[in-house]
């Protein structure tokens, strides 16, 4: 009777371990199985790397544009706003594809050393003088060229009264303001170096207005970006005539490129009528002013 019951209860055992081996195969038949994440294929067109005049961002029109670009040419923009001194020395070393600059004699020099076949301008507007608008340099509607004489004579006059803030950077800006002071008669190292009046801000147009506005001083800024900065500052327009004020947004394609196709179709893209109207639109409703005048296809 006793090995009977042995019996029974070892194929009890076994029975249990038959019923519970399956089970386990088949958890780690399904543990092992791996998972796998789908990982969205890179855009046909690839990726395009921009360096742009920062007056150009500040204003948003590059958010404005880039997804429009993105979605037409299935491609990725990569986008760096600085000065285009900065701009310049992107391109020479090949780590972006496309320039959009506002500085023609810098343009000239990067097409000169074969860094760029052709400039291709596709929108304009002015710089202007902006300052407090109780004008203590008394500039008020004077030619850029004499009101950058009298701000050099009353800023070492009156220190603390009359101060001018520089972008500092080489950027375009800088540039325009260098060729300014060269019209009206001075080195600019002679500017540079005539004062606490005089100071040199080193940063994007953005930031030099918001400097600029904090300090109550006088400063040389692009229009878009005034006008998109306007309802933050105290600052206003006291100079906003003059020929020597014109400013000129180009495009490059840089010929160190290895994206050709898709750099030139950013060229077809800012000159293309449909977007030169949305350019000239740009801004309108929201500020009331045009931002940018569009000129494809125009000699400047």
């Amino acid at each position: 009777m006793k090995k009977v019951l042995i019996l029974i209860l070892t194929l009890a055992m076994l029975l249990s371990l038959v019923a519970v081996l399956p089970a386990c195969t088949e958890e780690e038949a399904t543990t092992a199985t791996p998972t796998t994440t789908a990982v969205p294929p890179l855009k046909p067109g690839g990726k395009l790397y921009i360096a742009t005049t920062t007056s150009l961002y500040d204003t948003g029109l590059w958010s404005y544009l880039e997804p429009m670009f993105e979605q037409k040419y299935n491609a990725s923009l990569h986008i760096t706003s600085t000065g285009s001194g900065a701009a310049f020395k992107l391109g020479e070393s090949g780590d972006v594809d496309v320039l959009t600059v506002h500085e023609p004699a810098g343009e000239a020099k990067f097409i000169a050393g074969n860094y760029s076949s052709a400039r291709v301008p596709f929108a304009y507007n002015y710089f202007l003088i902006i300052g407090p608008e109780t004008d203590p340099a008394g500039i008020k509607g004077m030619s850029p060229e004499d009101a950058f004489q009298k701000l050099f004579t009353e800023g070492q006059a009156n220190p603390d009264q009359v101060k001018f803030v520089s972008r500092g950077d080489s950027s375009g800006t800088h540039v325009k303001e260098q060729t300014i002071w060269t019209a009206a008669g001075y080195e600019y190292e002679d500017v540079e170096n005539s004062g606490s009046w005089y100071v040199e801000g080193g940063g994007g147009m953005g930031a030099i207005l918001t400097m600029a506005d904090e300090k109550q001083a006088y400063t040389l800024t692009d229009m878009g970006t005034f006008i998109s900065y306007q309802t933050k500052l105290d600052l206003v327009p006291v100079v906003d005539e003059g020929d020597i004020l014109l400013n000129v947004y180009s495009v490059l394609v840089v010929n160190s490129t290895k994206n050709r196709t898709m750099a030139d179709n950013m060229v077809t893209f800012l000159t293309s009528p449909e977007i030169q109207d949305l350019m000239g639109r740009y801004g309108v409703e929201e500020y009331g002013l045009q931002l940018f005048t569009p000129c494809a296809g125009q000699d400047l």
